[in-house]
């Protein structure tokens, strides 16, 4: 009874639309019954799967208009079926557009929580348990707006259980229910359940629960993807940040000469990667877990080529290294390259020594590098090293340092002792590319 709903409800909404509605999925489609039919038929045997979707997604929450049996269709369609191409979808296609990027990362997620990759064995694999599934949902407390002691209040007066600071990686696991934790490597980081949705919550839609650092000095962000630059904008914004100068710009074709960032002390490079920890993108980008030899090699060519420019900057003080990648090549190869092409001048310092998981003995130093993956650290797949400036001995005479010009050393003085009340170091970001 059920199918015949659904195909009533749809078939309903078409007669009673028609020209407006045409084009929903095809304009074919609609002028046949017997293909609206079997695109239903197909709807309804991945109902709970979509309804799994939507409701994650959000879907009709924020689309208080679209039915729910309409809603199945369409996005059936978009995610399992032909798609919209062209010009079909009708007066859909917008609504669609809108919640298109969100409802494929929820389809991701259902599939790395069921522990498959084809859609079709999403009708046949019931919810199991996997590493990913496991990963507990973490919550950076963003400073610039709260305070971590104000969120925890919040949360309990809406039914949370604090549970306080977890002593080991065993409490996060053993998260259940509405109970959350304090993380027990990081301040401010509160841990939920894995699987905890809270895109809706008044703290996250206002900006409360954001990664962000404190809101000092300046920060130059380089993307040459104008999309992933407009969502930072957006994320910026919304955090509060307003010292932050986002550039649809090459990081490599930056010189670390300008004057505007001569005075650069901090440097986060987020280079472009394979993504191979990235649970979620392995799913939807076949191949891209296992990158081929060469994609490797250019890939750390490029990183290569980033972080050795980016140890140029001269006032260059620390610069921390990511990457959501698990390959060695695109890792630890990058950060010994680097560190031998300055010798002398940059050092790797320990990334939070409590840690479990460390870098991969390569080379000398490079247990100070981080690693994390859903198996070890219950969190996805990342590597982080941090290089340090060395400083110059003491021992070294001021003789030996290049003196600026004689008339040109008293004009300095004055500007510098001017400039200095008040005004900040700059900061540097190099986002993905």
């Amino acid at each position: 009874m059920a199918l015949y709903a659904t195909a009533a409800s749809v078939l309903a909404g078409v007669e009673s639309r028609r020209g407006s509605i045409k084009g929903l999925v095809y304009a074919s489609s609609f002028q046949n019954v017997k293909q609206l039919y079997a695109l239903v038929c197909e709807t309804q045997r991945y109902s709970s799967v979509l309804d799994a979707v939507i409701t994650s997604a959000g879907l009709l929450r924020a689309e208080k208009k679209l039915r729910p049996h309409l809603a199945k269709v369409l996005v059936y369609e978009l995610l399992l079926g032909k798609g919209f191409k062209g010009g079909s979808g009708g007066r859909w296609k917008p609504l669609l557009d809108r919640h298109q990027a969100r409802l494929k990362a929820e389809l991701a997620r259902l599939k790395v929580h069921r522990g498959v990759s084809k859609n079709e064995d999403l009708l046949q694999v019931e919810s199991k348990p996997g590493p990913a599934s496991q990963v507990p949902r973490f919550v950076r407390v963003n400073t610039l707006k709260t305070c971590c002691d104000d969120a925890v209040d919040y949360f309990k007066r809406q039914g949370f259980s604090y549970q306080g600071r977890a002593s080991s990686l065993e409490d996060l696991r053993a998260l259940k229910g509405k109970c959350f934790l304090l993380d027990p490597l990081l301040p401010e980081l509160l841990v939920f359940p894995a699987q905890t949705d809270l895109h809706d919550h008044p703290l996250y839609q206002a900006g409360h629960l954001i990664l962000q650092d404190k809101n000092q000095g300046k920060i130059f962000a380089f993307d040459l993807d104008a999309g992933r630059l407009a969502s930072m904008a957006t994320l910026l914004a919304r955090a509060g940040v307003s010292c932050c100068e986002l550039a649809e710009e090459d990081f490599l074709a930056i010189s670390p000469s300008d004057q505007r960032y001569r005075q650069v002390q901090y440097i986060l490079l987020d280079p472009s990667c394979s993504g191979s920890g990235m649970a979620t993108r392995r799913l939807e980008e076949p191949g891209a877990g296992t990158p081929s030899k060469a994609r490797l090699q250019a890939l750390a060519g490029f990183q290569r080529r980033a972080l050795c420019h980016a140890l140029t900057f001269p006032s260059l003080q620390r610069l921390v290294y990511s990457t959501c990648s698990l390959c060695q090549e695109e890792n630890e190869d990058v950060v010994r390259d680097a560190l031998q092409q300055n010798s002398g001048t940059f050092r790797l310092v320990p990334v939070l020594p409590s840690w479990p998981h460390r870098g991969l003995g390569t080379f000398p130093g490079a247990e100070r590098c981080l690693r994390a993956s859903p198996e070890t650290t219950l969190t996805g797949g990342f590597f982080v090293a941090v290089l340090e400036r060395v400083e110059v001995p003491s021992s070294v005479s001021r003789a030996e340092a290049p003196a600026p010009p004689p008339e040109a050393a008293p004009r300095r003085k004055r500007r510098r002792r001017a400039a200095a009340p008040g005004v900040p170091p700059g900061t540097e970001q190099e986002g993905k590319r």
